[in-house]
């Protein structure tokens, strides 16, 4: 990384610990001349300004869980902004560094000695009568699912124009490797390594025992229709953020704009998998 100068800080917000550390973190940080921003929804201190998008940051500084992490991926939008994670949620698949690790890792991130790993996202694009109502984009997954309606959801899948699939479910998943360890996961979906040019394909309760998990590749376009009269809602990296009628058509396809983040040299992802998930160990 060249010199860094600007920086922002994402913090848990129910989290008092996560508060106190990015306001400890800032003051450290202003001591070395950087410049500190926050969240536009946070507030560390009066002294330090909300970012917006006329900021050109050098990095992102997520304390807290893979929320919180997605949350500092929103708000960098398009923008390709070195990202590292510290732990202080649950899991914290995304946000892989200790707490009591801060001080080190935050120092090998401003010395440009943190590895960076780049991780594909997808666009997501909602139209209705050819006409785009609504774009998104997202790291981790797109959900389409029945919310609170009592019945089923009917989804047709296309994919390159083509009809693949018809399925009665309470969802589908729609996972890129980076979220394939996350609501795909516990779907039943399966775990793609972060090198796999692909997505994840899975149904959320699927009304039939031949509606399975698949995986196809990622620069190959997908769309989704409801086929009956009930209605769906979209969650992008788990934020709800529309209502899905018979009338809109959602199309997925690889986006242009990746994601970096940056891990210790050395990171190993089979490791994190059985760290973090157990993955391999006897029940």
């Amino acid at each position: 990384m060249s010199k860094v100068k600007k920086v922002a800080i994402v913090y848990r917000p129910e989290s008092e610990q996560a508060l106190t550390l990015s306001r400890e973190l800032c003051a450290w940080l202003s001591e070395k001349k950087i410049k500190c921003y926050t969240h536009p929804k946070q507030k560390i201190n009066r002294a330090t300004p909300k970012y917006t998008d006329r900021v050109n940051l050098d990095l992102v500084i997520v304390l807290g869980g893979d929320g919180t992490y997605l949350e500092a991926v929103r708000m960098v939008g398009k923008k390709t902004v070195p990202m590292v994670g510290v732990n202080l949620g649950s899991l914290g698949f995304l946000t892989v560094h200790r707490a009591q690790d801060v001080y080190d890792v935050v120092e090998l991130a401003l010395s440009g000695k943190l590895e960076k790993q780049t991780r594909a996202m997808i666009d997501i694009e909602i139209r209705r009568q050819g006409k785009a109502r609504g774009r998104y984009m997202a790291l981790n997954d797109l959900v389409i699912e029945r919310g609170p309606e009592s019945h089923l959801i009917h989804l047709g899948v296309h994919m390159q124009g083509q009809m693949l699939h018809t399925l009665k479910a309470d969802g589908l998943v729609i996972a890129t490797p980076t979220g394939s360890t996350a609501y795909n996961l516990a779907a039943g979906g399966p775990i793609l390594h972060p090198g796999v040019e692909g997505l994840a394909i899975t149904p959320i309760c699927a009304h039939s025992l031949t509606s399975r998990p698949f995986i196809f590749s990622d620069y190959c376009g997908m769309s989704f229709h409801l086929l009956g009269k009930n209605r769906a809602w979209l969650s992008v990296d788990g934020l709800k953020v529309s209502e899905m009628t018979k009338s809109d058509e959602v199309c997925v396809m690889r986006s242009k704009h990746v994601h970096t983040m940056l891990r210790r040299p050395g990171h190993k992802y089979f490791q994190l998998l059985r760290e973090k998930l157990k993955f391999g160990e006897r029940a």
